[in-house]
């Protein structure tokens, strides 16, 4: 068997998440399929982050193990093939290197939030990102953002059904910067806890509209109780944009990565 590391990108918009469920089509049975046209294999394939319905990812890495060996490009070139028309795309193919586990080798990861903040509705940028028609301040939203890095017990900002074992996680950055009508969240982690990303950005909201202070937002924090939480953000503004593995450097590689409980 070779072990094969694979980068995806995806548009989650019509898929009930990165994992197999009985409810709707997964981009991992997607891939499986692909996957199982092109060796005749049953394959199992293995994410780095479980994104959930309608989250976006600009770089999934994603490990199979294949009994027949395949040169890299013509597995990308294959499996493309095989995904049409699915909105999913192999973006890298390549042999993995020993040991090498998509989930539980990732060291961090990071997810990407955007927020069009116009009155206009959106017509191109439907189901890509988050409309607030109400003037938001975004320095205001970054300085209080900078109250949620370090390890904290992240309770306020985790779903009722997350099955994490621990609230406490490590935030190691958490940017909010404007691009004319864009609103760009940026936040890096080892590790997130469900739905995490998407209940701090909806709680940022308050922020942007002067309803919350960063005081109010730290203290939402400190309660450590789900009901202090702002509204939680939709799942279509949110995109994994990358993970780190040791060695790996910086930059297009960052994302999740405790084996817990690390979808988004």
């Amino acid at each position: 068997m070779t072990r094969y590391r694979l980068v995806l990108e995806y548009d989650g918009g019509p898929f009930c998440g990165w994992q197999r469920q009985a409810n709707g089509p997964s981009v991992q049975e997607k891939l499986e399929t692909a996957l199982g046209r092109l060796t005749g294999e049953r394959v199992t394939a293995h994410a780095a982050g479980r994104t959930d319905a309608g989250v976006h990812a600009l770089h999934q890495v994603v490990h199979v193990d294949l009994a027949r060996a395949f040169p890299a490009e013509r597995l990308r070139e294959a499996l493309n093939f095989h995904l049409r028309p699915c909105p999913i795309a192999v973006l890298e193919a390549g042999e993995a290197a020993p040991g090498f586990h998509a989930r539980f080798s990732a060291t961090g990861r990071s997810y990407l939030y955007r927020i069009v903040n116009r009155r206009a509705p959106l017509t191109v940028e439907r189901g890509r990102a988050w409309a607030v028609p109400v003037p938001l301040d975004a320095q205001a939203m970054h300085a209080a953002a900078q109250g949620l890095l370090g390890r904290h017990d992240f309770t306020t900002f985790r779903a009722a059904q997350c099955q994490a074992a621990s609230p406490v996680r490590t935030l190691d950055r958490f940017d909010v910067r404007a691009e004319g009508q864009l609103i760009l969240c940026t936040v890096e982690a080892r590790s997130f806890l469900h739905h995490q990303v998407r209940s701090m950005v909806g709680s940022l909201r308050r922020v942007g509209e002067g309803k919350w202070t960063a005081g109010d937002l730290a203290a939402a924090l400190a309660a450590a109780d789900r009901r202090a939480c702002g509204p939680v953000a939709p799942a279509h503004g949110l995109y994994l944009t990358g993970v780190r593995y040791e060695g790996s450097g910086a930059g297009h590689e960052l994302g999740e990565g405790e084996p817990d409980d690390d979808g988004e």
